[in-house]
């Protein structure tokens, strides 16, 4: 348990002053520019996060967005990672799920968002969208980790006879963890991008998306920036959260 918080802590001194930096960076682009309309100051966007607190759909503006996406993504996971172990046990299998998986990897997100609102109402467009941009990844992942699974290991426990649990345990999670680690990371910053391109797109009433397009609408570049901010404190987040209690929870399955 230290190694996980004594991991998560290395370079954050680093990190914070490249934010800093950024920041900085940022603000001066904004003073030398001296265009509010195309790029504020961090510090009006701070300002603006703090008034965004106190209008009454604040809240259910989060709420709608996130827990739509972050259902994607668990859908994303959870169907990814069930195909991985049906392609990685039956080889035909892995043929048959090719060709969807390399369309869905291919076809760029705006085509997809805009031939499922033919399908699908706004108000459910990010479950689905950020959905498919999480399964090819976790898919991917899972199988090359199956498949790189040690054969001799898996013999042998198949001629002393170890049960599937104890497999599972001692075989196929250990070896697992990295990979399911690696495609959490990336698909769930993935799924918050295009969950939130979707909502764009489809302007669902109460959504981030609608408010991002009211920013467009209106040319208010604080707003714009101020909920873009929020996306990413909240992906971020999410991120490390998660990614915090899959590592404990490999943890405790390692332990017990």
């Amino acid at each position: 348990m230290s190694s996980i918080m004594s991991g998560s802590n290395k370079g954050r001194p680093e990190k914070i002053g490249a934010i800093v930096f950024a920041l900085f960076i940022w603000h001066i682009g904004a003073l030398l520019l001296d265009q509010q309309l195309l790029l504020v100051t961090p510090l009006a966007v701070i300002k603006r996060l703090f008034s965004l607190w106190t209008e009454a759909d604040f809240l259910s503006t989060i709420v709608f967005s996130f827990l739509r996406i972050v259902s994607g993504f668990f859908l994303g996971l959870i169907v990814g990672s069930i195909l991985a172990v049906i392609a990685g046990r039956f080889y035909l299998a892995e043929v048959m799920f090719w060709p969807f998986l390399v369309t869905i990897k291919s076809v760029p997100v705006a085509s997809f968002i805009i031939l499922c609102l033919i399908w699908l109402s706004s108000r459910s467009l990010s479950v689905f969208i950020s959905f498919l941009m999480v399964l090819p990844i976790v898919y991917t992942n899972m199988l090359e980790g199956i498949k790189s699974t040690d054969r001799k290991l898996l013999e042998m426990a198949a001629l002393f006879r170890v049960g599937w649990l104890k497999r599972m345990k001692y075989i196929h999670l250990p070896h697992l963890k990295s990979y399911l680690l690696s495609a959490c990371s990336v698909s769930i910053g993935l799924s918050w991008k295009a969950g939130i391109a979707a909502e764009v797109i489809g302007i669902p009433d109460g959504s981030i998306g609608e408010k991002l397009y009211e920013a467009k609408v209106y040319l208010s570049t604080a707003d714009l920036f101020a909920w873009t901010v929020l996306i990413i404190l909240f992906s971020v987040a999410f991120e490390k959260l998660f990614l915090l209690f899959l590592k404990r929870l490999f943890v405790q399955l390692e332990g017990s």
